[in-house]
């Protein structure tokens, strides 16, 4: 029997895009969803992809279904991209999944299956939907704040016990902007070895903070020093493919058995979830990765775009007199305003972001960012008592 009162609560973010969807200012600002948009308000389509698109068209390529794990060549492809080192590469086993939040599920699944007693060490403020997919995978999780330095990250893994997973952003932190430096990520490394903790890594900004290697960099440097790891991959931000739900979910381990037994069980949980992934997404990044011209021209036009985000930040941090916006990466940033400031930037300016103070840079018109600006300025002077 159904339950008569199910407890249910609207999602903030959709409810706040709803809320600007029907804002008839015609100068309202959606800074909500994390969409790529170019100067125009766009969300173009890459032409590396339109390009890929129209061979896969015009070779009739078969609709049938591609089976739990995905393309072969597709996860073959991404490997060699994330991990662009064959011993790395040789380490890992993966499938393809339903966009990155499908790659964290079945990954979070596939952890509470393997260590029921796990606790996973989760960085506050986090990706909105991290606490949702572990607890839905019956993961406990402990907090820790997320800092420029890292320090508070590493005195929990320094706390936790063999067999927990730390989850780590791989570049350009949603929401807080910041990318870890190098020399952090292998003091982490050191740390994760030397408790026994399991890394737990979401790729799905990378290119878009301070290029494409160097905002894999610290991850493959991770991966070469821990004995195991899960990854989870987005390519709705790099390929703007945010409709196709394309992803990937990668085990990385020294021990051959514990691979293919790990890849198995990821099949069974994508099997009894969603059955298999879609195709179409995963074949156009598997066209770009293994043309040489097409990728070559996919990375020019995600260099394209991130320095567009960077010039849409150091222009906000000078506007705004903010300057600590310039140290962050990425599509996000978090903005020094409290719910209360933000709430303000909405109902007199019509700028939504959410109360935490993010917003999505790339939403920003070039032409908009000194009226954007003067608007962040003044919701935040407002709130400040007179003497």
């Amino acid at each position: 029997m159904l339950l008569t009162r199910p407890r249910t609560t609207t999602d903030p973010l959709w409810q706040l895009t709803a809320d600007c969807a029907g804002d008839v200012r015609p100068e309202r600002l959606d800074l909500l969803v994390g969409v790529y948009r170019d100067d125009s308000g766009a969300a173009p389509v890459m032409d590396a992809v339109r390009a890929a698109e129209l061979r896969l068209a015009r070779r009739s390529p078969s609709k049938a279904y591609v089976g739990p794990a995905g393309s072969e060549r597709f996860l073959g492809a991404m490997s060699a991209l994330l991990f662009a080192d064959d011993r790395l590469s040789a380490r890992a086993a993966g499938v393809q999944t339903v966009a990155g939040t499908g790659a964290l599920r079945l990954l979070a699944e596939l952890l509470a299956a393997t260590g029921p007693d796990r606790t996973v060490l989760l960085g506050t403020p986090a990706y909105v939907n991290h606490p949702a997919i572990l607890a839905a995978a019956g993961l406990r999780t402990a907090i820790h704040p997320v800092t420029a330095d890292g320090s508070a990250m590493l005195a929990a893994v320094d706390a936790a016990r063999p067999g927990d997973v730390l989850l780590v952003q791989g570049c350009c932190h949603n929401p807080t902007g910041l990318s870890m430096p190098v020399a952090l990520w292998d003091e982490l490394a050191a740390a994760l070895v030397r408790r026994g903790v399991v890394p737990f890594v979401d790729q799905a900004y990378f290119g878009l903070g301070d290029g494409l290697d160097e905002d894999l960099e610290g991850m493959r440097r991770l991966l070469r020093t821990v004995p195991d790891a899960v990854v989870a991959v987005s390519a709705s931000k790099a390929w703007g493919l945010y409709n196709e739900r394309t992803g990937a979910a990668f085990v990385l381990s020294d021990d051959a058995g514990h691979r293919t037994q790990a890849r198995t069980l990821l099949e069974n949980i994508a099997r009894a979830s969603y059955s298999q992934p879609p195709a179409h997404g995963a074949a156009i990044v598997e066209e770009i990765l293994t043309d040489p011209v097409l990728t070559g021209r996919w990375r020019t036009e995600l260099e394209t775009m991130r320095l567009r985000l960077g010039s849409l930040r150091d222009g906000l941090a000078g506007l705004t007199g903010f300057t600590g916006l310039a140290d962050q990466r990425g599509m996000f940033l978090t903005l020094p305003l409290d719910a209360a400031a933000m709430l303000r930037l909405r109902s007199d300016h019509g700028v939504y972001g959410l109360p935490s103070g993010r917003v999505n840079l790339a939403g920003i018109p070039s032409s908009r960012l000194a009226e954007v600006a003067a608007a962040i300025r003044a919701a935040g002077r407002a709130l400040v008592p007179s003497s």
